[in-house]
């Protein structure tokens, strides 16, 4: 029960920072959004509990956001904007990998405290290569997969109160096969198979509830206006 009511205070929490990120940054604030989130939630992925009775990994919320962050750009600046927030998350977690391997390889100081930490940056950043090889081909093809979906419903469903079937089918299908590769490079061979399943569904399904719920959150972001919005030029768009 008690992973039940943090997790919703967690997934409120995410929610809140999303908005105030935007709010306060504009267009900048979803790109460094993006930027770190990519980075969070492959560090946060690492950590397996047990909700409902369901084994799941951490990091499926923030992950969520990032899917949030593009669309919204998407939907405000346009396919380009979108596309180029996607190259940049993808840097984002390419150079956080190569910078945490490499400072992992230095000598620590033969002091207990400093054998801890480096322990303990071990035992996360020790996983993240393959979780970072899944994260990278996951996030590469659901990614774009989004942009190109999303761009199809906005000529589909351009209403302007329709957001919520631009949003919400395009992450579906992303997450999908977001979930499917990246659970397949990631855990194959490191869980049970059954174990591997239930992480495999409860990795979409959990990433489909917050998606769902996160409609509210993506009217209300794109009710803020910035000056930058006056300035998007058609053919960004």
């Amino acid at each position: 029960m008690f992973n039940l009511l943090w997790g919703i205070v967690f997934v409120l929490v995410n929610f809140g920072l999303f908005l105030l990120c935007y709010r306060l940054f504009g267009r900048k604030g979803l790109y460094a959004w993006i930027g770190f989130a990519t980075v969070l939630a492959n560090i946060q992925v690492t950590k397996t509990i047990v909700l409902l009775g369901i084994v799941m990994t951490l990091g499926n919320t923030i992950y969520t956001s990032i899917y949030m962050a593009t669309d919204l750009l998407n939907e405000k600046y346009g396919k380009k904007a979108a596309t180029q927030a996607v190259w940049f998350g993808f840097f984002s977690l390419l150079a956080s990998t190569v910078m945490m391997q490499m400072a992992l390889v230095f000598t620590p100081l033969d002091e207990p405290i400093a054998q801890e930490a480096q322990q303990a940056m071990s035992s996360i950043f020790g996983l993240m290569p393959r979780l970072a090889a899944g994260s990278l081909c996951a996030y590469f093809i659901s990614q774009f997969l989004d942009v190109r979906v999303y761009s199809y419903l906005k000529t589909k469903f351009a209403s302007y109160n329709q957001l919520w079937i631009r949003t919400n089918g395009s992450t579906a299908l992303s997450q999908l096969v977001d979930s499917l590769v990246f659970c397949t490079i990631a855990f194959a061979g490191l869980y049970s198979f059954s174990v591997w399943v239930q992480i495999l569904i409860s990795t979409y399904l959990f990433k489909f509830v917050i998606t769902a719920a996160s409609t509210p959150v993506m009217y209300i972001a794109r009710s803020f206006k910035h000056k930058e919005d006056e300035q998007a030029l058609p053919a960004d768009r």
